[in-house]
């Protein structure tokens, strides 16, 4: 069984100059193949339960199929709450099994922020799990718009919530499908500056591969989340297996030509961390 928390993962990333992929799952599918792909690669994975997953498929079956996975994997598989907004949701989370909360009071004033995130990061770890919080919003690219991580906030946020890694905003935006745009690196470096913590970017589709690729190497950030360039990889090769031959209607057999697809477009993403060398 391989299943590990967040900071059992991104410590030794922090350490040896690597991130690792913070991949966002909607079904068995997807999830089956990153743990696939991670396994090619030699490399751990943390899989992703977020808001649009969780109203599909309940807690308590995702921290099931995670932890299946885990038990078959030969390398670190973190079974990850992502985005939850609520005390309620984490504990579900908790309890379901999973090995890591991301709290997401970002939206908040800053302290409450602290004080709802250091709540739930003391509960996950009495229970021996992980936390995420995040500090500075990180916006949508339809939809509301970024308000960039200030330095002296994330290090009083860092200090006080005691979490394992937190998420900033620095140019970096949700659901994005193109890498047109790219990080701000001098308020990385800021904060950086004034915290240890490792740091976290969401909305990693948006950002270009080489930017990935160097800051893995040379920053604090041990975490990128990855979920809109993988499902775009996941709905074409669906959309091909349903045109291949448009009298199937079986779904599982359709379903099965997903795989290798995804799985080559995961390794692609995880090789641009750098983990396959240095882990």
């Amino acid at each position: 069984m391989t299943l590990a928390t967040l900071s059992q993962v991104l410590q030794p990333a922090l350490t040896n100059g690597y991130a690792v992929a913070g991949l966002v799952t909607l079904g068995w599918e997807d999830m089956r193949a990153y743990v696939a792909a991670a396994e090619a690669e030699g490399v751990p994975v943390i899989l992703q339960a977020g808001p649009s997953c969780r109203e599909h498929t309940p807690l308590p079956i995702l921290g099931k199929m995670f932890r299946h996975l885990a038990d078959g994997a030969s390398v670190p598989v973190v079974a990850h709450l992502d985005h939850g907004y609520t005390f309620e949701e984490c504990k579900e989370a908790l309890d379901s099994g999973f090995t890591s909360l991301m709290f997401d009071g970002s939206r908040k004033p800053l302290s409450q922020n602290i004080d709802e995130t250091a709540r739930i990061a003391e509960m996950a770890h009495s229970a021996g799990i992980s936390c995420e919080g995040e500090i500075g919003f990180v916006g949508y690219a339809t939809g509301a718009a970024s308000e960039g991580t200030d330095p002296e906030e994330a290090a009083k946020f860092a200090d006080e919530t005691g979490v394992d890694a937190m998420a900033i905003s620095v140019g970096n935006v949700h659901l994005q499908e193109n890498k047109e745009g790219g990080l701000d690196e001098v308020r990385i470096r800021a904060i950086e500056a004034v915290t240890k913590v490792p740091l976290v970017i969401h909305g990693g589709s948006g950002v270009p591969v080489a930017q990935r690729q160097h800051l893995a190497a040379t920053s604090r950030i041990c975490k990128f989340n990855i979920g809109t360039e993988l499902r775009k990889a996941f709905g074409s090769a669906l959309r091909d297996a349903v045109n291949r031959d448009p009298a199937r209607f079986d779904r599982v057999t359709i379903l099965k030509e997903t795989h290798d697809p995804l799985v080559e477009a995961t390794r692609r993403v995880l090789q641009a961390f750098g983990g396959s060398q240095k882990g």
